[in-house]
């Protein structure tokens, strides 16, 4: 589940909270992530805790099954705060969309350890999907990196360390020196059962824009990869955005991306989301450029995806989600506000590209 419900369907509703951001809002001056000002890192950082609430409200209503999201929000903030129906729908569809798309990613391969897969999920923060995913019996050879601040990824590894469940799944390496600064801020599990392997990198995106090979420690070149950027990307100013995926479309063969982002800005819902957003000093240079589902197919296959494709959150909950599935989420809570739901949904997108082999799957979605 990752990605913020900042926009999460969660900051259009003013100050009722904010959304996932996928953990690491790059923000700044140079980063775009916010309005200038002493504390624009830490107002991106704090959207991941508004992301682990509406993840955990979700899961305790029952529209998604995830046995790791309490451990985050206890550690964090205590008891749990239920969302409104709408946003538990957001959070939800958001979610399956991701996992249809990865779970296609990954299937190929499924059960078949000599062939490995690799994710890099960019500003991940507390983000749950590595534990549910190394946890599946069917899942071999996959090589799962989060990137994230520094001290989100310090933060991660603590809750890791002292929660029994999330240890038993992703256990860090003994004695390892961390490989980056400042100390804890990455580690990593190398020696996962199925021949997995878990990387957590505590580096800040705008840094990551300038690194030099190798992009990531632990990255594998030569295996098909899959970038995830849930509401991160556009915190960034949008060359800087472009230079982060240039990093690996400049290095990886087999590439593929999944982004999820508002968009919309310029009609009247869109302009009091913008609004919302600023009131919180939050900035979203994408937004500013990418206004439609089709800006988001060209600004993949501008990257260098040879094939791209975008759709809005409401299109994938009325042609995504079976009738049987949309009727027990109906029942879980009921929605009355189904205008304000398509309104919503509509200024959400998720977009993905792909190129190279390994993506045979993705065609038919």
């Amino acid at each position: 589940m990752a990605a913020p419900s900042i926009p999460n369907l969660l900051s259009l509703r003013g100050s009722r909270g904010g959304g996932r951001g996928r953990g690491s809002r790059r923000g700044g001056p140079s980063g775009g992530g916010a309005a200038p000002g002493p504390s624009h890192d830490t107002t991106i950082q704090g959207t991941d805790t508004d992301a682990s609430v509406s993840r955990l409200s979700a899961v305790d209503m029952g529209y998604l099954k995830d046995p790791y999201a309490q451990y985050f929000v206890q550690s964090q903030m205590g008891p749990a705060t239920r969302r409104l129906p709408i946003i538990n729908r957001g959070t939800y569809t958001r979610t399956m969309a991701l996992d249809r798309l990865i779970d296609a990613f990954l299937s190929s391969d499924l059960g078949s350890e000599a062939n490995k897969k690799q994710i890099v999920s960019l500003g991940a923060g507390t983000d749950t999907r590595c534990f549910r995913l190394l946890s599946r019996n069917n899942v071999t050879g996959l090589i799962y990196h989060e990137v994230d601040f520094p001290m989100i990824s310090s933060k991660k590894r603590q809750v890791v360390q002292s929660t029994p469940a999330l240890r038993n799944t992703i256990v860090p390496d003994p004695q390892q020196a961390e490989f980056d600064a400042p100390p804890s801020s990455s580690w990593s599990s190398t020696r996962l059962p199925k021949n997995c392997e878990y990387w957590c990198h505590g580096i800040d995106l705008r840094d990551l824009a300038q690194a030099t090979s190798p992009i990531l420690p632990g990255l594998q070149l030569d295996v098909p990869t899959l970038l995830v950027s849930e509401c991160c990307l556009c915190y960034l100013q949008t060359s800087q955005g472009k230079d982060i995926i240039k990093q690996f479309t400049k290095q990886i063969s087999d590439l593929s991306i999944i982004i999820y982002e508002p968009i919309k800005p310029e009609d009247p819902f869109g302009k009091q989301m913008v609004a919302n957003l600023a009131a919180r000093r939050i900035h979203m240079p994408t937004l500013e450029m990418y206004h439609e589902p089709a800006d988001q197919e060209t600004r993949l296959k501008e990257a260098g995806f040879q094939t791209s494709k975008a759709m809005t959150v409401e299109a994938i909950w009325r042609t995504w989600i079976s009738p049987e599935e949309k009727e027990r989420v109906d029942e879980l809570e009921g929605l009355d506000e189904v205008e304000e739901w398509n309104l919503l949904a509509n200024h959400y997108v998720v977009a993905w590209g792909w190129r190279g082999n390994g993506f045979q799957a993705w065609e038919g979605i």
